[in-house]
């Protein structure tokens, strides 16, 4: 059995289905055709599309069947959409304790806040990492710290994104401490306005579904958030748990591929008032991204090793074991 994994695709193209197996034809701007390639499909856990792809409704009523999600990016990189599979394992039980704690103030701002202190101290651990190894980020440390007092009295949403946001902004501050060679200046995202925030914005994007593709395996309803406003993006579930491994995951990446060079000035393509990374960088990316994903860890409370992507899972099991009155949640934080 072959063992399943992400699929990228950079170029656009046309997908379809032959026999049992995925065939991609890449289609220059002139309308040429390439070699097509040949994926087997039980080995594909997800495709993501970066260019423009020409598929019809037989073949993702394939993937539908064969449980493939796709995820969709636009020419900026940015996150536009998802197909998903029917969602096979949603219980009407969870829904509807999920709608409830959603719809209870008392209860909503309890996870909001959950979700809120576990990015933070995720956000700390990576600050105070740097700061033992002559980065100083002491400042950013002690700002964060103090905001975070302020998370437990947060009584309403709105404020607690503030705090959020304030937390946030400095931890973005240290990046340039952090980060060698490259400055980040303020965040950008649309489009990203250098390599840095480039950077960010494409593995976020990254992360976000990772987290879509590992609620889609549980009970909860993607649709149905707690920090985040359900609407600011159809599944934005996926953003709330998004918070806790953005520090982890996308933020120690970027870190890592930068400082030791394995992307470089010349992947980006840098234009006026924008930065997007080219091919080249994004291979470079998704290629560590992936490995990243099925590093393991031991994991304390279950005594065995488990990789970077389970780990994800096994927050959406926590969340939905609060939302059921099973056991409080308590947020991933990163304990080396």
């Amino acid at each position: 059995m072959l063992m399943k994994k992400s699929y990228y695709l950079f170029n656009p193209g046309r997908l379809s289905r032959k026999d049992n197996t995925l065939k991609f034809t890449p289609v220059d701007e002139n309308g040429v055709e390439g070699p097509a390639k040949y994926i087997p499909v039980e080995g594909v856990d997800n495709l993501y599309t970066f260019g423009s792809l020409d598929a019809n409704s037989a073949l993702y009523n394939f993937l539908g069947k064969e449980g493939i999600a796709v995820h969709f990016f636009d020419y900026y990189e940015h996150y536009t959409g998802s197909f998903m599979p029917k969602e096979y394992l949603l219980s009407g039980k969870v829904l509807i304790a999920q709608a409830a704690a959603y719809s209870k103030p008392a209860k909503r701002i309890l996870i909001a806040q959950k979700l809120v202190e576990g990015a933070a101290f995720n956000m700390l651990k990576n600050l105070r990492y740097y700061n033992n190894r002559d980065k100083n980020t002491l400042y950013q440390i002690e700002r964060i710290e103090g905001l975070m007092l302020q998370i437990p009295f947060a009584a309403e949403v709105q404020t607690l994104m503030g705090v959020e946001g304030n937390i946030r902004n400095h931890y973005y501050e240290a990046f340039h401490v952090i980060i060698k060679d490259f400055q980040m200046g303020n965040r950008s995202k649309q489009p990203p306005s250098n390599e840095v925030n480039a950077m960010i914005s494409f593995v976020n994007s990254m992360c976000y579904t990772v987290c879509l593709d590992a609620i889609y395996h549980t009970q909860l309803n993607p649709t149905i958030s707690f920090l985040h406003q359900p609407g600011e993006r159809r599944f934005s579930l996926a953003l709330d748990v998004a918070e806790i491994f953005k520090p982890l995951l996308a933020d120690r990446l970027i870190f890592s591929l930068l400082n030791k060079k394995i992307v470089q000035p010349s992947d980006f393509d840098t234009k006026l008032n924008s930065c997007l990374l080219k091919d080249s960088g994004r291979k470079a990316v998704v290629k560590a991204w992936d490995e990243k994903l099925l590093e393991t860890i031991k994991h304390r409370n279950l005594g065995r090793s488990v990789s970077y992507k389970h780990l994800i899972k096994l927050e959406c099991y926590k969340l939905s074991k609060h939302i059921l009155g099973m056991e409080d949640y308590k947020p991933f934080k990163a304990w080396w």
